[in-house]
């Protein structure tokens, strides 16, 4: 089980709701936005050098449309970091409260628009890839042990390896809730219902961490 951590506060948790928004915005958009990731990078290049090679049912577009939206998002949240180092909880709130506009803007776009349209269904990839970059610099910023909410090879091999680490236990778990929620919601709902629920999480998230932005509690310090 994890254990409370007074040198990280509520981030622990925190980041593993966000481990669990990465999996349901890639359900999204591997399941309906073309067989693309816009959080999981690395598959993003397998597909890319798979597309090229002309593989059916992969577009070399849209992997370069992730990886650029990608990019820019992690660049905008390093240079959040760089805005607000001295205090953990308000640089996540900062980056959750961007990141949750960027998705419910999805959601309201998948609710007006669909998302199969080949203009609406960049757009979309566009935003989440955006969101989950941004995401990305800020958590590593965090400097919060064995929880990156995007990535999970190296956290896997480290759990098979050093046959320790409940955190990244936990982090390969929520990842798979997450995946198996969006894959659920996608394939029973619908696209805006999962985008929906990663937007509610996003906003939790940004609400729990209102009062400690507020404050200097003795874990916002980065160690």
């Amino acid at each position: 089980m994890l254990t409370p951590d007074p040198r990280h506060g509520p981030l622990v948790p925190l980041l593993l709701v966000l481990t669990v928004v990465t999996g349901v915005v890639d359900a999204v958009s591997y399941l309906a936005l073309g067989h693309v990731f816009v959080a999981n990078m690395t598959g993003n290049v397998v597909f890319l050098g798979f597309a090229l090679a002309g593989a059916a049912n992969l577009s070399a577009t849209a992997s370069l449309a992730a990886l650029a939206a990608f990019l820019a998002g992690a660049l905008a949240g390093g240079h959040l970091a760089g805005r607000l180092p001295e205090h953990r909880g308000r640089l996540l709130r900062a980056a959750v409260v961007a990141q949750a506009a960027l998705v419910v803007a999805s959601t309201v776009l998948a609710v007006a628009a669909g998302h199969t349209a080949g203009p609406v269904r960049y757009a979309l990839i566009g935003l989440l890839a955006l969101a989950m970059g941004g995401q990305n610099a800020v958590v590593r910023s965090l400097k919060v042990p064995d929880l990156t909410t995007t990535v999970l090879t190296m956290t896997i091999t480290a759990l098979a390896a050093d046959r320790s680490g409940p955190r990244r236990l936990a982090s390969a778990v929520w990842m798979l809730a997450g995946a198996l929620l969006g894959a659920l919601l996608v394939l029973h709902a619908n696209v805006p219902t999962a985008l929906a629920l990663a937007s509610a999480l996003l906003i939790a998230v940004a609400a729990v961490l209102h009062r400690p932005s507020r404050t200097t509690p003795p874990w916002a310090a980065r160690p």
